[in-house]
């Protein structure tokens, strides 16, 4: 059980480092305030109402695009930290501590052992609840 455990925490760790390493981009586009289309790892193709360029020199008459691309760029980390910074003695005495206490959560106790061998049970002389008339419902 142990065993498959470690395999599993080992895996999931590997994702982290890969994923926090990692970049991407995140392409899209939008027409008017609608979202059109989102791309990642290229570009967005968009809706094919962009404005074309005159195709002459002399027209000076130029109307703004209803659409518009915007990209967002997730950039990983670059420089892993491969070993750990230096531990106060606080926080040593304190991890002791932790794994001292966990270690013992799980130690199994001997089934022979009762506290309660040597105490005789109390006498019921009468009960209390029928006395009392306090009923559990």
């Amino acid at each position: 059980m142990n065993q498959v455990l470690y395999k599993i925490m080992s895996l999931l760790m590997a994702f982290v480092v890969l994923f926090s390493t990692m970049s991407f981009t995140i392409d899209m586009h939008y027409c008017g305030d609608t979202l059109v289309e989102t791309a990642m790892f290229h570009k967005a193709k968009g809706c094919g109402m962009e404005m074309e360029k005159p195709s002459t020199d002399g027209c000076s008459i130029t109307k703004k695009s209803c659409c518009d691309d915007e990209q967002i760029v997730v950039n990983g980390q670059d420089e892993l930290q491969l070993q750990a910074g230096k531990i106060s003695f606080e926080q040593q005495v304190v991890i002791a501590l932790f794994v001292y206490t966990y270690i013992n959560l799980f130690e199994n106790l001997d089934k022979s052992v009762s506290s309660f061998k040597d105490y005789k049970p109390p006498l019921v002389v009468r009960q209390i609840f029928k006395i009392d008339e306090t009923y559990l419902i």
